[in-house]
């Protein structure tokens, strides 16, 4: 119960089809550590699947439906969060897109909605939760970057490099600018995860779905894709007092990826 007496808001706390995304993992993982949870989601079904879980298990959650594009959205879920549980600990960002294509396939409009989703989300929720956290002088933040910030990951993601990489700074930057509030912030960079989200938008650049898994799983040394769990964990411990003395953090959780070169064939 390494979360005990805390409350955690997770936004992106759903999951992009049936099974396990990385928000709605870390959302049920913060509960059975004792934390109540603050599941916000763009879909309230979504929201609502994820708190129902938590609730059964016997721990405390509030379903919240905002869109992280719209400031006062944000303002309303956090209001809300306050309001059910009268603080807020934790602040778990795992809100993300990917567009396809480089500068010459892109639409400007494209990208900068890409900005605005992966990166402008995160300035929001700091920008709500901060002042909640310097006036009770403590709080974690918990940035759900990707591989993808420090490594070309084979897929035309011009957008969604540029936006993770993003993602990894702004969580140094906050890590610094509010260490002396007594503020922690880390993220986390996922490798090559076998989430829904990954059907929905990676498969079709394969064969087939068993030829995206099988390919997936050859290019980590472990010889596997992560799951949610994986990320999951890794929030927890970072979110805890085990990690009390971790700050401005960019941790791969990828299997080895990021240190490995293929080897020429």
């Amino acid at each position: 119960m390494r979360l005990k007496e805390r409350v955690a808001i997770v936004f992106g706390a759903g999951s992009a089809g049936a099974g396990w995304g990385n928000g709605k993992a870390a959302a049920v993982a913060y509960a059975r550590e004792g934390a109540r949870v603050v599941a916000v989601d763009l879909s309230k079904a979504a929201a609502e699947e994820t708190a129902e879980i938590i609730k059964r298990e016997g721990n405390a959650a509030l379903a919240v439906t905002a869109d992280t594009t719209d400031l006062k959205a944000v303002e309303a879920a956090v209001a809300a969060a306050i309001d059910a549980f009268g603080q807020i600990d934790i602040l778990h960002n795992n809100v993300g897109v990917v567009v396809h294509g480089g500068p010459d396939q892109l639409d400007e409009a494209d990208f900068l909605r890409n900005m605005d989703v992966n990166v402008g989300s995160l300035f929001r929720t700091a920008k709500v939760v901060l002042p909640h956290f310097m006036a009770q002088r403590h709080g974690v933040i918990i940035n759900i970057s990707s591989l993808a910030a420090i490594r070309f990951i084979g897929y035309p993601y011009f957008a969604y490099y540029t936006a993770k990489a993003a993602v990894n700074q702004a969580t140094v930057a906050l890590a610094l600018q509010y260490a002396s509030h007594n503020i922690r912030a880390n993220c986390i960079m996922p490798g090559l995860i076998d989430t829904p989200l990954i059907y929905n938008q990676i498969a079709s650049q394969y064969g087939s779905a068993a030829e995206m898994v099988a390919a997936r799983a050859r290019a980590v040394p472990l010889g596997r894709m992560g799951t949610a769990w994986d990320v999951a964990n890794a929030a927890v411990f970072l979110a805890s007092d085990d990690a009390g003395f971790i700050t401005g953090v960019c941790l791969p959780v990828d299997g080895g990826h990021s240190c490995a070169v293929p080897r020429p064939e």
